[in-house]
C-alpha cells in the first residue's frame, strides 16, 4: 500500500519524498480542485517528476475540476504535456475531459478522482469501463463498505487516510457556487461549511464543520483489505505539515505497526480541529465528529525540526544492489542494480599484479557504498576480488559514479506514449422547438390531480417515493402524463437491494425512464430495462460530457447549474438537454444528519431551517438513506426570463419542487406558461447570468 503525500508547492514536494511518500499529487496549471495552492509550473512539474523518479516516487497530476468548452483544449495541452514529462497517472473528475484525454493521451493512466462521488462497487467498475486505472472512493464509507469494493474491483483503490473532511460529499457541493460564485468542483471553493450556523435565530455553532479524519490506527486493516494506495490530504498545508503527516504514516506502514502515541500527538501539533475522527470508518456518527480550529500554539519546535530535516535530509534512499569482479587479465567490472531490476554495468582498465599491497574484498566493498551525496543507499553488495592483483580505489570510485550516473539516467528516462492534437468532433444542430416543461417532485402528496390534469411533460418522483404510492403513480399515468424514477445520488452497497426493489416497484407501476445522479446506478438500471435519463449530479459542463453519456446510452442529460444560459446554448447537444429552471438548488448532500445531531433524535418530517451569520435560513430535508440534503434560501425563478431559455435549444426545463405544497405546484407550472401571476417571495436567477470562479 502506497503512501500518497499532497505537494502543493515544490517545497512540500521535497518535504513529501524526504518523509518518505511512495507517491505525490500535486497541480500544474488551473485546472485541479486546489487552485489555491501555489501548484507548479511547466519547469517545475519536470523537475519534480525529475527527482521524484530518481527517488523512486510516482507523481500524479490533479486535473480534478469541471472544464468548459472554452477551457478543454487547455485542459487537455495541460495533461498531454504531463504526460510527455513522465507524469504518472492523472486524476480527473470532468467526464469530457475524460473522453478527450482517451482520444489524446491514450497511453496515460487516468484515475477517478473522489470528485466522481464513487463510493460502489458499480461505480467502480463503471470507472473502470471508462478506461481508469484506479478508484479514489468516497471519504464517507466505513470500512465493511471499502473492504466489500476491494475484495470485487477490477482496479486500484485508493482511500484518504488523513486531513480535512468536507460535510458534503465531494464533487456534490453546491454551496459555495450558489451562495458566493466560487465553486468547489472547479477548484475554488470558499469553505461555507467552516461558518457559524445555527437552528434558531442565531448562528451560534459550528454543525457544518467536520473534525479531520484520521484513520492512523487502522493501516494494517486496510492494507489487508487490499487498498492500493493511503492518501493524505492537504495540498493548501504548509511543508512541515506534509512532511510531519507523511513520516508518521510511512514509517508506521513500513515497520508493519501503527503509529505511537508520540506520532499521534506530533499528528495533532500540526493540525487539528479539536483531535481527529474515524466516525465514518468505524461507522459512528454524530457529533462526536464535528470540531472547529482553535487558537492553538504554533508548533515552532516541532516545525522546525520538519524543516531543517527536508532541507538536508534525503529520506529513505532507493536501495541498490553493487556487483564487482576483479580478476587477472580482464577489466575491473563493475555493476549495479534497483528494486526495479534496472542493471547498468561499467568496466574499467584491466588490474596488474600488485607490486606491494594487493586489493582486498573488503577494500573495493567499502568503496562501492559510499554513495553519500546521492538519493541512493546500498542494500547489499556482492564482489569476487582475486588474490594478488593491485587495484586503484580512485578507480573503483570513478565506476561506481559511472554505473549510478548510468541508473539515474533509466530511472529518469521519460515513457514512450502516444499523444495526439484535441479535436473537438461533431457539432450538433440546437433544438429548435418549444422547450418542454417536466416536474421534479420530492412527494407523492405533490402528485395532485390538478398537477397531472395541467399537463406537465414528465413527472419526475423518488424510487421510494413511487414504491410507497404505486397507485398515484398509475392513475397520472393512466391520465397521459408519464412518470420518470429519480435515483438517489447516494446509494451505498448494503443499500443497493432495497433501491433494486423499488425500482422493480416502479416498472411494475408503469415507469420506464429513470433519472440518474450518480456513474453508479447505470448498471441497474440498464439491467432493470430503464430508459436513462442524466440528473444534475452527473456534471454534465461541456460537450465532451453530452458525448460521453449519450455513448453511454443516455436519451438526455441535465446541464450543470454552474453553467451560464449562454455556455449551455453553445453546448453541443447530442442527447436532449434540460436544465432546472425553478426550485430551491441543493447545496449540499450529507452523510452526518445534521438535524439529528442538533436534536438528539429523528424529526426529519418537521420543517428544519438551518440559519446562517446574516439571518437567513436554508432547509434541511431528508435524503435517501436517512442522510441530509441542504436546500438553498432562495428559490431559482425564471418565468419572466422564458425569452431568454428558450433560445438555449433546450429539449426541456424542469422544476424542482422541494418545500412547495400541491397547490404551488401548479401556480409555478402555470407561471412558466405565461399565465398567472405567481413570484416567490424570494428567489435568485441562480448561476444562469452570472461567471463562476
Amino acid at each position: 500500500m502506497e503512501i500518497l503525500s499532497p505537494a502543493g508547492s515544490p517545497e512540500a514536494l521535497r518535504a513529501a519524498v524526504c518523509a518518505g511518500a511512495d507517491a505525490v499529487y500535486l497541480g500544474f496549471g488551473q485546472f485541479n480542485a486546489r487552485r489555491g495552492a501555489k501548484n507548479f509550473t511547466r519547469d517545475e512539474f519536470a523537475a519534480a517528476v525529475s527527482h521524484c523518479h530518481l527517488r523512486g516516487v510516482k507523481v500524479y497530476l490533479t486535473l480534478n475540476t469541471l472544464c468548459s468548452d472554452r477551457e478543454m483544449a487547455q485542459a487537455v495541452d495541460c495533461a498531454v504535456q504531463a504526460s510527455q514529462l513522465g507524469a504518472d497517472a492523472v486524476l480527473v473528475q470532468d467526464m469530457g475531459l475524460v473522453r478527450a484525454l482517451r482520444q489524446c493521451a491514450p497511453d496515460l493512466p487516468l484515475h477517478a478522482s473522489t470528485q466522481m462521488t464513487l463510493h460502489s462497487l458499480d461505480g467502480v467498475k463503471q470507472a473502470a469501463d471508462l478506461g481508469m486505472t484506479r478508484a479514489v472512493l468516497a471519504r464517507e464509507l466505513s470500512r465493511r463498505d471499502i473492504a466489500y469494493i476491494c475484495e470485487r474491483s477490477p482496479i486500484e483503490i485508493e482511500v484518504f487516510v488523513h486531513g480535512a473532511l468536507c460535510m458534503c460529499y465531494s464533487g456534490q457541493c453546491f454551496m459555495s457556487s450558489v451562495i458566493g460564485g466560487r465553486s468547489g468542483n472547479r477548484g475554488m471553493c470558499a469553505q461555507p461549511c467552516r461558518l457559524p450556523y445555527g437552528w434558531g435565530d442565531w448562528a451560534d455553532g459550528h454543525p457544518l464543520s467536520l473534525k479531520d479524519m484520521s484513520l492512523a490506527g487502522h493501516l494494517e486493516e486496510l492494507r489487508d483489505m487490499g487498498v492500493a494506495s493511503a492518501k493524505i490530504e492537504g495540498r493548501m498545508k504548509r511543508p512541515e505539515y506534509v512532511y510531519i503527516v507523511t513520516k508518521v504514516y510511512a514509517d508506521a506502514l513500513r515497520e508493519g505497526r501503527e503509529p505511537t502515541g508520540e506520532e499521534l500527538s506530533r499528528l495533532e501539533q500540526a493540525f487539528s480541529r479539536q483531535g481527529f475522527t474515524d466516525g465514518y470508518y468505524m461507522e459512528k456518527k454524530g457529533p462526536d465528529m464535528f470540531g472547529v480550529r482553535e487558537e492553538a500554539k504554533n508548533p515552532r519546535e516541532l516545525f522546525a525540526q520538519a524543516r531543517a530535516a527536508y532541507e538536508k535530509g534525503e529520506g529513505p534512499g532507493v536501495p541498490v544492489k553493487f556487483y564487482a569482479m576483479v580478476r587477472p587479465g580482464e577489466p575491473l567490472q563493475v555493476g549495479v542494480e534497483d528494486g526495479e531490476g534496472r542493471v547498468v554495468t561499467a568496466a574499467g582498465s584491466v588490474p596488474e599484479a600488485a607490486r606491494r599491497r594487493a586489493a582486498t574484498r573488503a577494500e573495493v566493498e567499502g568503496q562501492l557504498t559510499k554513495t553519500g551525496g546521492t538519493p541512493y543507499r546500498v542494500a547489499e553488495v556482492r564482489s569476487l576480488v582475486q588474490d594478488g592483483l593491485a587495484v586503484p580505489l580512485s578507480a573503483v570510485n570513478a565506476l561506481r559514479r559511472q554505473v549510478l550516473d548510468g541508473l539515474t539516467a533509466k530511472r529518469t528516462a521519460l515513457p514512450q506514449r502516444r499523444h495526439g492534437a484535441y479535436k473537438l468532433g461533431a457539432r450538433y444542430e440546437n433544438y429548435r422547438g418549444e422547450p418542454d416543461i417536466y416536474v421534479s417532485l420530492r412527494r407523492a402528496g405533490q402528485l395532485t390531480f390538478e398537477l397531472t390534469k395541467a399537463k406537465p411533460g414528465l413527472i419526475t418522483l423518488p424510487a421510494e417515493e413511487i414504491a410507497a404510492h404505486p397507485d398515484d403513480v398509475k392513475a397520472a399515468i393512466g391520465r397521459g402524463v408519464p412518470v420518470a424514477a429519480a435515483l438517489p445520488r447516494i446509494c451505498f452497497d448494503r443499500e443497493l437491494p432495497g433501491l433494486r426493489r423499488e425500482l422493480e416497484a416502479c416498472r411494475e407501476a408503469g415507469v420506464t425512464d429513470a433519472y440518474v445522479g450518480n456513474l453508479g446506478h447505470v448498471p441497474l438500471c440498464k439491467e432493470l430495462g430503464f430508459a436513462l435519463r442524466g440528473d444534475f449530479g452527473l456534471q454534465v459542463f461541456n460537450s465532451q460530457g453530452v458525448k460521453e453519456y449519450k455513448r453511454l446510452g443516455f436519451q438526455s442529460v441535465t446541464a450543470s447549474f454552474e453553467l451560464k444560459l449562454a455556455q449551455i446554448r453553445d453546448l453541443a447537444k447530442a442527447v436532449d438537454t434540460e436544465i432546472i429552471a425553478y426550485g430551491r438548488l441543493p447545496l449540499m448532500i450529507t452523510e452526518n444528519c445534521a438535524v439529528k445531531n442538533q436534536s438528539g433524535k429523528c424529526v426529519c418530517s418537521n420543517v428544519n431551517l438551518l440559519t446562517d451569520r446574516k439571518g437567513v435560513r436554508f432547509p434541511v430535508e431528508r435524503a435517501y438513506g436517512c442522510r441530509n440534503e441542504i436546500l438553498n434560501a432562495n428559490k431559482v425563478f425564471l418565468a419572466d426570463k422564458a425569452q431568454d431559455w428558450k433560445k438555449a435549444g433546450l429539449r426541456a426545463i424542469r422544476l424542482l419542487f422541494t418545500t412547495e405544497n400541491g397547490v404551488e405546484c401548479v401556480q409555478v407550472l402555470e407561471a412558466y406558461r405565461g399565465r398567472g401571476n405567481y413570484i416567490p417571495n424570494n428567489f435568485t436567477r441562480g448561476l444562469y447570468y452570472r461567471d463562476v470562479e
